[in-house]
């Protein structure tokens, strides 16, 4: 058996795709993008795309942070069920977060066929399935609000999942859009095609400060260079939290494991995302490469030595549950890893402007689905820099 869990499996299959240099002199940009993982990379193409000038930085190469660990599963799913958000800022609203979801994927899927990125994105369906009887029952309250907004859903019967997908459960949701992605190889194409077109790239680019005072901000590195800017637009994820004072999320951590590609497995499977109402929640897809993949097992955040050891004791706890829920697959693990990742209080992502900056912007796409928040983000993120209103900057604001 073999077992890699330092490093993330999307990270072991490619490899440092591109590499930039780090900054060694003072300059100035119109807008400075802080962070390269996936979310920094959508949102700097969409800069680009609205004709600003643009610099992005970040700390370690491109796409090492949750980038490299994600499961990349696109879901329009919030972790908030729909009718549980519904009581939370109303029906409507909640809905319209739903609907954005739908379209963020739609716009990935856009995205990646106009700009011929090689990511192994591939449009799926997504499949939540209920893990006992009582989850059943609410579950089927949640097929019905979101078929009242015309999600695109079908509710399934345990015997009918059985038969199709091999899945053991108590009936479920199958949701018409949903895809998956290699985010980490996504992130570097799409940064190097904007390389191609003027943007400017640092990594191993530390920052010491941030002077945010005045008409434009200041970022200091830790070499002591200084990075002039107009607008700075963070997507630094969980380690925003460092930044902020206001408490926006929790830390948690999540663990995966992917078999060996040579797996036998019901072809059905290739067409869906699964995940289930367990809490946490259990996840599952294939790969583009013939594997298998599962995750869950998410835990709070806390850093200790041990935690290689927890994560070995996690994949096995995963590999118990997914052969409870899919009997008939036989799952060779081959790498197992860890990541972090940050949970908000509604299932919410923060998009937008902290009364903490003067002259910033953030995009947190926190929650299980927080590469479809961050394509939300592209549009939210070029309207309020061109002062445009947008339907979903209330509910994704700081200080809610």
């Amino acid at each position: 058996m073999r077992l890699r869990t330092f490093e993330s499996f999307w990270l072991l299959k490619n490899g440092l795709l591109y590499t930039y240099p780090s900054l060694q002199n003072n300059i100035k940009t119109e807008i400075l993008v802080i962070g390269g993982g996936i979310t920094g990379a959508l949102i700097s193409d969409a800069l680009m795309d609205a004709g600003y000038e643009v610099t992005l930085i970040d700390r370690r190469d491109i796409g090492q942070g949750s980038t490299s660990a994600t499961t990349s599963m696109l879901q329009y799913e919030i972790d908030e069920p729909l009718k549980d958000l519904a009581k939370k800022i109303g029906e409507e609203a909640a809905a319209l977060c739903y609907q954005e979801g739908i379209i963020a994927i739609q716009d990935l899927k856009k995205l990646v066929k106009t700009k011929k990125l090689n990511c192994g994105f591939q449009m799926k369906k997504s499949l939540y399935i209920a893990h006992n009887k009582t989850a059943a029952k609410e579950l089927y309250q949640e097929f019905e609000i979101r078929k009242k907004y015309q999600l695109g859903v079908k509710w399934l019967e345990a015997n009918a999942i059985k038969k199709t997908y091999g899945i053991v459960s108590q009936g479920g949701i199958l949701s018409d859009t949903a895809a998956s992605v290699d985010a980490y190889q996504m992130a570097h194409e799409l940064i190097a095609f904007n390389v191609k077109r003027g943007m400017k790239v640092f990594d191993q680019t530390e920052i010491k400060s941030i002077q945010d005072q005045g008409t434009t901000p200041k970022v200091i590195t830790q070499e002591n260079h200084t990075i002039r800017a107009q607008k700075i637009v963070f997507c630094t994820g969980f380690e925003s939290l460092n930044l902020l004072k206001e408490k926006v999320a929790d830390l948690i951590y999540t663990y995966a494991t992917v078999s060996e590609p040579t797996q036998t497995y019901n072809k059905n499977l290739e067409k869906i995302l699964i995940w289930d109402t367990q809490d946490p929640y259990l996840y599952m897809r294939t790969t583009d490469d013939g594997r298998f993949l599962v995750g869950g097992e998410d835990s709070v955040y806390k850093d200790t030595i041990l935690q290689q050891n927890i994560k070995e004791e996690k994949s096995k706890t995963l590999i118990k549950k997914l052969k409870k829920t899919l009997p008939d697959l036989d799952f060779i693990e081959d790498i197992s890893w860890g990541g972090i990742f940050g949970t908000t209080k509604d299932g919410l992502p923060y998009i937008g402007e902290s009364p903490e900056y003067k002259n910033c912007l953030f995009c947190l796409g926190f929650g299980g689905n927080g590469i479809t928040f961050s394509t939300q983000g592209r549009k939210i993120i070029v309207d309020l820099l061109q002062k445009k209103e947008n339907d979903l900057v209330p509910y994704y604001r700081f200080g809610r």
